[in-house]
Order: C-alpha cells, then structure tokens, then sequence
C-alpha cells in the first residue's frame, strides 16, 4: 500500500450562510485512485447546501445530495475513472445541531456525557449481504482478509465504482445530534484508526488534548504505532465549553 499517492482527503470549513454559522467537516477516502475524493472534496457540501430542503428538512436534502453527487461522478467516469470513495460528512449549525451522514467506512464519533456516541454506520459487506445478493452479486469472506462485494470492495456502499454501481448504495445514512454542554468533541477518521482503535479509546486520546490539531495528530500516530496499514485522515473538533 505505499507505492500509490494518498487517498485519502480531509475537508474543512466555517461558512456562514442566511446568517447561520455552518462548521462543515469531512473525510473521503478514496479506492482505485483519488479522483473520486477529490470530486466529493470540491463538490459534495456545495451540492448538499443547494438543496431547496437544507433548512427544513435537513436529512432529506442530504440523501438527496449524496445521491446526485454520485450521478454527476457516474456520468464523468471518463475524466474521474473507475474508482470510487467513502465520506462521512459532519455540518454543525450554529454550534447547537450536528448532523452526520456517511456511506462506508470511514466513522464519526461523538464525546458527549461522557460517552462515545457512534454517529455514522460502518457500511460492512457481511451486515448489507441480501441487498447485494438479492442485486445479483455475492459477498466473498477469504481467510485472512476483510469481507469483499464480489471479492473485491470492503464496503457495501460508495460513491462511484462504477463497475460495481449496480450491487452498491449510495444513500447515507444520517445521525443528529443536540450539541450542549455536555458535547466535548467530534473525531472524523479514515476506517485505518479504527481497525486498530475502538471508539472508546479513540475519544479517551483525543480529549487529553486542547488543541484539535494535536489530538489528530496523535491519534494517527498511535494508529501507526498500532501497525495500521492504511492511510489516515483524522479531524478533531472541540466544541466551546
């Protein structure tokens, strides 16, 4: 896994739009090359925050999103390929409601209370196996390896992947959340950290660090140090006590 350039991409921003304070946090990870995340890195909040529905129904305009998004990839497969991504996007309004959606792998996962709250699903091959085999594909289980969508994807839904579009999903799924006194912060990662990391210890590193930056630095090299094989993208984002 060294010789291919970083699939990974992160996003993040703090827009303000119809006078709303929006904190916009991303991670695409990329399989078959990066074109796919770099698509979704440029477009993908763009196409979510156009949807007429954002404002009064969020979750709708963001399936809505993810859907088209992965249309307009389909239909420039020449330029981008035949590869394909996760994402696990993260919108915070206002510093009050985080709404999470994901289609893969990559995870966000909460501190609030005290507790890990998972925001985002892991979408596994095993857990979607009668959606892909009712859509005419199988799911291979090889010792030694992760289970793959016909031997060779270890997600069951993706953006692109255009050879394996007809078996995958593109649709997220969504998590909101109020985020109040109790709310710490917010770890976005590449599913590299959490092969070798479980949530809980995840949350316990990064909240022994102040500054955002550091925490997901951190975690990335405990990941490293625990043999991950993958390359990382982390985000940590602390909310205001």
């Amino acid at each position: 896994m060294t010789n291919h350039p970083m699939e990974d991409y992160h996003f993040v921003d703090l827009v303000e739009v119809k006078g709303n304070e929006l904190g916009l946090f991303a991670i695409y990870d990329g399989h078959l090359g990066d074109t796919v995340p770099a698509y979704l890195q440029k477009n993908l909040f763009t196409n979510i925050l156009n949807e007429e529905e954002f404002w009064t129904h969020t979750d709708r305009a963001i399936t809505k999103a993810y859907e088209k998004t992965d249309q307009a990839i389909l239909s420039h497969t020449p330029d981008l390929g035949q590869g394909g991504s996760t994402a696990v996007t993260a919108i915070l309004v206002n510093g009050r409601k985080l709404w999470v959606a994901n289609v893969g792998d990559s995870r966000a996962v909460l501190l609030k209370g005290g507790e890990p709250i998972q925001m985002s699903i892991d979408h596994d091959p095993n857990v979607e196996r009668s959606v892909i085999e009712n859509r005419g594909g199988f799911v291979s289980n090889m010792p030694g390896d992760v289970p793959r969508v016909c031997g060779q994807l270890a997600v069951s839904r993706a953006f692109g992947d255009r050879n394996l579009k007809s078996l995958l999903r593109s649709e997220p799924d969504i998590k909101v959340e109020d985020i109040d006194h109790t709310a710490e912060l917010l770890v976005l990662a590449s599913d590299g950290l959490w092969k070798v990391m479980n949530n809980q210890e995840v949350v316990d590193l990064a909240k022994r660090y102040k500054d955002p930056y550091a925490a997901a630095k951190q975690l990335t090299a405990e990941a490293q140090k625990r043999e991950s094989k993958d390359d990382i993208s982390c985000i940590v984002v602390r909310f205001k006590a």
